[in-house]
């Protein structure tokens, strides 16, 4: 989201983006866990997924289906769960899914009371809603702040509440899909999603070295752009590069794999030195570009 508004910022167009396969081979190099390994280490384990039906929740349910594990699925939608369990019915791993809309309270109490009789070992929280919407335009959409705010902070905050026993008693893992945004400056428009993604963030980080100490791994997947159903209403990132949701599949496999800290772009750091630096240019750029829009 961030690379997309920088682009407009400063071309006023994608059609420089238009034949973006090197300049993604570039952004977004392949990252590959070590399967025999991860093999190993998630054989019988208790794997929960929200946001488990669509994008990069479904193919990192497709990786996951090959290892001899029990996948617990979370997700809105009941029909498409059913579809992946059938369809993966013939795999080794053993699933379960559950259909829960995670900003309603009472689901997500029914979901927790159902996770409490198994033994979890590792939670990934995946799910999540983006809006890109100017606060203009937001003056009576009070919701749109509180629909994010439930399921991109209070869900996880609950999920990992009710499940760190567990995860402290199997010396589990917690993975935070999550946004590079949160890493960088402010970005106009995206007042809900990214001042509800960097909660969660700023939670998990603090939690960490608590939890660490208790012997539960936390990871975080800080992912750009990703070709994911979400973006599909928007025709312009069709044509930007993209992370593609194997891919973006595949780092989390990594991340279990390894339990390294954090993920994120190689090219992070630079955007974060500039978000820094710059600040007040970027503001600058920002009320350009709105202006430019109008």
């Amino acid at each position: 989201m961030f690379t997309l508004y920088y682009a407009q910022l400063f071309t006023g167009s994608t059609k420089m983006f238009n034949s973006s396969n090197l300049l993604n081979c570039v952004l977004f190099p392949i990252v590959k866990p070590n399967y025999s390994k991860l093999k190993c280490q998630l054989e019988n384990k208790v794997i929960v997924i929200t946001g488990a039906s669509y994008g990069i929740g479904e193919s990192l349910v497709n990786l996951l289906a090959n290892i001899q594990c029990h996948l617990i699925l979370v997700a809105r939608t009941h029909d498409k769960l059913i579809n992946i369990q059938q369809s993966l019915a013939h795999k080794k791993a053993k699933i379960d899914i559950f259909s829960v809309d995670l900003r309603e309270s009472e689901q997500l109490d029914n979901l927790i009371t159902n996770l409490q009789r198994h033994s979890v070992d590792i939670l990934i929280n995946n799910a999540g809603k983006s809006i890109c919407r100017s606060i203009l335009q937001s003056l009576s959409r009070m919701h749109d702040f509180d629909r994010t705010m439930k399921l991109n902070y209070y869900a996880p905050v609950k999920l990992c509440l009710a499940l760190i026993p567990q995860l402290q008693r199997n010396q589990g893992q917690i993975i935070n899909v999550s946004a590079i945004n949160v890493l960088l400056a402010p970005t106009a428009n995206w007042a809900a999603y990214q001042a509800s993604k960097t909660a969660f963030d700023q939670w998990l980080s603090c939690a960490r070295p608590e939890l660490e100490n208790q012997k539960i791994n936390v990871s975080t997947a800080y992912l750009s752009l990703v070709k994911t159903r979400m973006i599909e209403p928007t025709k312009i990132y069709k044509r930007f590069p993209a992370l593609q949701a194997d891919k973006a599949a595949a780092i989390i496999c990594r991340l279990l794999q390894t339990k390294k800290h954090q993920y994120k772009p190689w090219w992070t750091i630079i955007v974060q030195l500039a978000s820094l630096f710059f600040n007040n240019i970027w503001v600058k750029l920002n009320r350009y570009f709105l202006k430019k829009t109008l």
